[in-house]
């Protein structure tokens, strides 16, 4: 049996071992096979990043096991917001829909059945922007499926006519939040800095695609679909990526077994919203700690020498 797939955007730079792990496990699903993977391989940074980027490139040009794999290869650097900008618009453009990737996630042998399964079923559904693959660990156990009024990033699908109320003007974005009083709801009743991080990118401390794609979906008062159970683990929180240093230990776990795509109300579910709260919050104050800790234990050590 064969099946209409959508295609898989995947964004890579220059971590060979991410990229193994999070391509081995998309071929693990039971659609790999029918979809076409795109891998967008942007350019080194400086001399000393090429000849990671070429191992990267080498290894995903070799890499077998879906419908048919095409390397777009950057000469120059684009970071990785202009490069998931670029991309994600492109293939949208050219296949109506996507699933998004970034070289640093493992899925769940049923992340690709899910996404299929949803992007059909909402196809025609214009209040839903996004499908999101990943939730953290609740201390609740959740339905099937559940809707939030916001989009995640690790590993997530959408449609051209959702990637079309995409914003990158972060200034506009940020001050319409303000205007229309949102900027609580943005940061989920207070759990999470997301307002400071937009701030963060409008004054150029940080490149992120994704608070701008969160805060566009917001503003168009449309929602994302989640699965009750994780179908996403990121494997880059160990100061590799991007941003930031390296954070505590997540322990998300996946679903061993399939979400079932079914009719649910077109509602923000305020139950998993809480959910997503008490994490947060939980989250902060253990990072807060493991941090203190981690910049103690520095300044003893510097003591000592």
């Amino acid at each position: 049996m064969t099946r209409d797939c959508a295609p898989i955007a995947l964004f890579v730079y220059a971590r060979p071992d991410h990229v193994r792990r999070t391509v081995q496990a998309l071929k693990r699903n039971k659609w790999a096979q029918d979809s076409e993977l795109i891998v967008f391989s942007d350019g080194p940074k400086s001399p000393d990043a090429s000849n990671a980027v070429g191992v990267v490139r080498d290894y995903v040009h070799a890499v077998e096991g879906f419908k048919s794999v095409t390397v777009v290869e950057q000469e120059r650097n684009l970071g990785l917001s202009a490069s998931i900008v670029a991309g994600v618009g492109a293939v949208c453009e050219t296949h109506g829909r996507v699933i998004v990737m970034e070289d640093d996630l493992i899925t769940s042998p049923h992340f690709l059945s899910f996404m299929n399964d949803a992007l059909d079923y909402y196809s025609h559904t214009p209040e839903v922007a996004a499908v999101s693959g990943y939730h953290p660990p609740f201390d609740i156990q959740l339905p099937e499926t559940f809707f939030q009024c916001d989009a995640e990033c690790w590993g997530w699908a959408t449609w051209r006519r959702g990637w079309n109320i995409f914003n990158p003007d972060g200034q506009a974005l940020l001050l319409e939040l303000k205007r229309k009083n949102l900027t609580r709801m943005f940061d989920q009743e207070g759990s999470y800095p997301y307002t400071r991080m937009l701030e963060a990118q409008v004054e150029r401390r940080i490149d992120s695609w994704a608070i701008r794609w969160r805060a566009s979906v917001i503003l168009h008062n449309m929602l994302s679909l989640y699965p009750g159970r994780s179908l996403t683990q990121n494997i880059g929180l160990d100061g590799s990526g991007t941003h930031g240093d390296a954070l505590i230990d997540r322990e998300d776990e996946l679903s061993d077994r399939p979400i079932r795509v079914e009719n649910i109300p077109l509602v923000h579910s305020d139950a998993a919203l809480r959910a997503f709260v008490r994490f947060n919050r939980s989250f902060m104050r253990q990072n807060i700690k493991e941090k203190f800790m981690r910049r103690l234990r520095k300044s003893i050590g510097l003591r000592t020498k």
